[in-house]
């Protein structure tokens, strides 16, 4: 019988069972210890020093950073323990902005949170802070230097998970701090706009970009028509702040909050993307093809990869799908079925996404200088919007989106986590059509969480190779391994990791609350009565419709290789 290895938690014996640190192992448990500096898909930095565990012989240790053996014995709620993390939030409080109430991270602040946890009620240091040093170059986020607390995580973020390196540790001692290159606005620098770096920001340094002012104006505006399009991964991401379970479809009930708010009317871009799903295959095939492709189709729909690659790839841009993102499919369709319209039209796209703020602010996507999407707000921003309002948001019953643009299938739906536009496409591709080809589809390695996914199917009598790519080291990584001679046929990239159900405008998830996101968007694909797109009975509409000889125009884009400022 095979021995296992124990270790001591507080007195309690605890089994071992390949967790990388002890931190891993005192949270399997259930106690919280507290961190800043700390994600599990970083690498180990070790700055805030409040995970500290003390020892059987009186040492201390980061337990982030050292690993469980056999037999160690240690404590996690020592008097001397609470005493030296008290320390740590007084030091940090004595060198921050206290004005709390009027921070965008109000709530949602981890050094807040922890002050409160520890019962700090007073602050022996006098107070040092900064002047505030806010950044707003950006469209997507932005940054105030003076919350900073030096933990790292936005550096680490940027340059492991996303290799942007945007952002770095400028200067030593108490002259440290974070900056972009020769300390320049983040909208001069290589930022793609992804915001990963606000979502894993433990105070108020790093924040989405605000817009919701703009929009409660035009939503006063009597002489205004106020449409609002909702992403499909918003459904899943903003039900645990407003009462109900992560994960949960809570779409009817957000076209219920909307229409109270003001909206007009109120679309689902799902609808959008299964048009999208129409004309990437479309392109797919044609590729499928030629004879001798060098070089995979790239999905288009992401805006933070497209400015990554016109960053650092421009060479791959004609590899990159022509096809125009939902959000601006719809809203190319919105702006030419508002021409008539006798009102002011202004149309608000509701995104997991800051980089879709910068997408919105293109030239590409503009008529006469005037942009498709007036504003986009992200998750974050509608919870807010739904908040201040008053509305008990688990208490609303739930409500129909609009039509004439009403239908949608389930393709449309899963576009929101990664695997999802691969798995849209290959359900229009595949020759078999029946339930059990749907199901087999799911099957095919297109599902999970993974940063890097491959699968092969069969197209006729050739092999497809296709690859599902989320996080931007990972998508370089698979470029590099192109260039170097590997084969792909179809490449899925999304910049954020498991896709825009963690799209860096949705509230913080941990990787569990991001998995039940994705089984939200699958479970809701399944009750959809269609779920492939070329079933819409409104896709033949569009077409012979508002579409008609303008297709191109309307649902196509060409990037340039001009370095593009977001």
């Amino acid at each position: 019988m095979e021995n296992k290895e124990y270790m001591i938690i507080d007195g309690i014996p605890v089994e071992i069972n390949g967790e990388k640190n002890l931190l891993e192992l005192i949270r399997k448990v259930g106690i919280k210890l507290p961190t800043f500096c700390y994600h599990s898909e970083l690498s180990v930095y070790g700055a805030c020093r409040m995970c500290m565990v003390e020892t059987q012989n009186g040492g201390l240790e980061a337990a982030c950073s050292t690993p469980p053996k056999e037999g160690m014995d240690i404590r996690t709620n020592t008097e001397r323990l609470r005493k030296y993390r008290k320390n740590i939030l007084e030091l940090l409080l004595a060198n921050h902005c206290r004005d709390c109430t009027t921070c965008d991270n109000n709530g949602k602040c981890k050094l807040q949170d922890l002050a409160m946890r520890f019962n700090i009620q007073d602050i022996r240091f006098p107070n040092t802070a900064a002047e505030p040093d806010v950044d707003n170059s950006s469209v997507c986020i932005t940054r105030d230097a003076s919350k900073c607390i030096l933990c790292g995580d936005c550096v680490r973020m940027c340059d492991e998970v996303q290799n942007v390196g945007a952002i770095d540790f400028a200067h030593r001692g108490s002259k440290m701090k974070i900056s972009t290159a020769f300390d320049g606005p983040i909208g001069q620098s290589p930022c793609v706009g992804c915001g990963q770096c606000a979502a894993v920001c433990p105070t108020g340094a790093i924040v989405v970009k605000n817009d919701t002012e703009e929009v409660w104006k035009a939503l006063d505006d009597k002489g205004t028509k106020a449409i609002a399009q909702i992403a499909p991964a918003v459904r899943v991401g903003l039900g645990k702040e407003l009462g109900i379970p992560e994960g949960e479809n809570a779409m009817g009930k957000i076209v219920a909050a909307l229409r109270r708010m003001g909206f007009d009317e109120i679309y689902d871009t799902s609808t959008s993307a299964d048009l999208t799903v129409l004309e990437e295959s479309n392109e797919f095939l044609e590729r499928l093809e030629e004879e001798n492709h060098d070089m995979p189709l790239f999905t288009s729909c992401c805006p933070a990869w497209v400015n990554y690659c016109e960053k650092n790839y421009p060479e791959l841009l004609p590899h990159v799908s022509t096809c125009r993102s939902p959000m601006q499919m719809f809203a190319s369709i919105i702006k030419e079925e508002s021409k008539t319209s006798s009102r002011k039209v202004v149309h608000v796209a509701i995104m997991p996404c800051t980089a879709k703020k910068y997408e919105a602010a293109r030239e590409e996507f503009k008529v006469d200088g005037i942009p498709n999407v007036d504003f986009v707000i992200t998750t974050q921003e509608l919870i807010q919007m739904i908040k201040e309002s008053g509305i008990v948001f688990s208490e609303l019953e739930p409500e129909a989106i609009d039509m004439p643009f009403g239908t949608m299938t389930g393709a449309g739906v899963i576009f929101g986590v990664t695997g999802g536009v691969t798995e849209a496409v290959l359900r229009r591709i595949a020759s078999d059509k029946s339930r059990t080809g749907l199901m087999s589809i799911a099957y095919k390695g297109v599902r999970g969480m993974k940063g890097v996914k491959e699968t092969t199917i069969m197209f006729g009598e050739r092999e497809v190779k296709i690859a599902i790519v989320s996080g931007l080291r990972n998508a370089r990584d698979l470029i590099e391994r192109i260039k170097s001679g590997e084969h792909y046929d179809f490449v899925e990239v999304m910049a954020c990791p498991g896709g825009c159900i963690n799209g860096a405008g949705q509230p913080f998830a941990a990787y569990e609350d991001k998995a039940k996101r994705g089984k939200g968007l699958y479970t809701a694909d399944k009750l959809c009565s269609t779920r492939r797109s070329e079933e819409n009975p409104l896709m033949m509409s569009l077409y012979n419709g508002i579409l008609k000889g303008k297709v191109h125009e309307l649902l196509h884009v060409e990037y340039s290789s001009e370095k593009q400022e977001g």
